[in-house]
């Protein structure tokens, strides 16, 4: 099959909340590159909002993890109820953004007569027989995530456009109107007020409470407001509380408040985003707002903001990225301490005034 006679293509992207967002520009280069075909994707059920409204999806398709709990018969009638609404698209190409052993299945099983993935020495026979097309993929922290994604499609011929390598979240009208009203009982307007979101799921990608509490004293102290943001859970929320214990004046505290959809609709009327490593983080990038962004265990270049104005704050500690050498990863919790209030006040400083 040549791809002009693509009339269906499939991309899966199995991943967390950040990695299936920069996805999303294969789903645009597709869309605008072969204006004939239909582009569907698969994901988890739980990151389908990140690309749910996407300009350039047909079909949005989705895996729950919680499948794999369920009783033998429960999980065999949704993996083949899930199968036979792929085969019934009848693919012509499928986009392997994700290496899980399933995906080598899924990939003969729609019937795709092209099938695409990153190249994998370690795989066994049936799952490079199961592809059609490979791509290399960089060393870790030497390319960035989303040239990463479109390597699959450089590797078949296609040569995406600056335009289209553009990471694309659609918030909605009820996200956005749910968010304009948060803002307006706080007293907030558009571009009024800083976003700063501490918490990654990965905790030892955070800066240490107590020098965020700091800064957010010194930019309140000059009169900006601060929103607050985290995710609801175990391990958001005690980094968030104590945020909350050492700031000196209130602070619109909207952590676990907002669904996906409204979090992204925030980070887009925010003036300047303040975060880590997170999915969040690349929500900026979606809705182009400029960011302030710490880096430590994780690599500023594989994950950093994605064509909008930033600045990467990154630690001195001698194992980042993590694992390549230093501690080997046992202390990555602590690449982040080492980074000093001052330096990302001056980052902040920068970005403000270049904005």
């Amino acid at each position: 099959m040549k791809l002009a006679e693509v009339r269906r293509a499939l991309v899966i992207k199995l991943g967390h909340l950040g990695d299936v967002l920069l996805a999303s520009p294969v789903i645009s280069t597709l869309a605008q590159q072969l204006p004939r075909s239909e582009v569907d994707a698969l994901v988890y059920a739980e990151t389908a909002d990140m690309l749910s409204g996407h300009p350039g999806l047909a079909r949005l398709f989705t895996i729950r993890r919680d499948w794999k709990r369920l009783g033998v018969a429960a999980r065999l009638r949704a993996e083949l109820g899930l199968l036979a609404g792929l085969r019934e698209r009848r693919y012509g190409l499928v986009v392997a953004l994700s290496d899980k052993p399933r995906v080598a299945w899924l990939a003969r099983l729609t019937g795709a007569g092209i099938a695409v993935t990153a190249e994998r020495a370690d795989r066994p026979r049936f799952w490079r027989r199961s592809f059609t097309h490979f791509y290399s993929t960089a060393p870790g922290n030497s390319r960035h995530t989303v040239e990463i994604h479109l390597d699959a499609l450089r590797a078949l011929g296609i040569d995406p456009s600056p335009s289209q390598g553009r990471v694309v979240l659609v918030p909605g009208e009820a996200a956005e109107r749910r968010v304009d009203g948060v803002l307006a009982q706080h007293g907030l307007a558009p571009g009024g007020f800083v976003h700063v979101h501490p918490a990654s799921r990965w905790l030892f990608k955070c800066w240490p409470a107590a020098r965020l509490a700091a800064l957010i004293n010194i930019l309140q102290a000059r009169g900006e407001r601060i929103v607050l943001t985290g995710a609801a859970d175990e391990n958001e929320t005690p980094l968030v509380d104590e945020v909350l214990r050492g700031v000196e004046r209130p602070v619109v505290n909207l952590c676990g408040a907002l669904g996906l959809k409204e979090l992204a609709a925030l980070v887009g009327r925010a003036r300047l985003f303040v975060g880590v490593d997170s999915a969040p983080l690349h929500m900026a990038s979606a809705m182009g707002t400029p960011a302030v962004v710490l880096f430590g265990p994780s690599g500023e270049v594989e994950w950093g903001p994605w064509h909008i104005q930033s600045r990467v704050v990154t630690s001195s500690h001698s194992c980042r990225p993590c694992g390549n050498n230093g501690c080997g990863g046992g202390n990555r919790s602590q690449c982040l301490e080492v980074i000093p209030v001052d330096r990302v006040l001056r980052a902040f400083d920068e970005l403000a005034h270049a904005g």
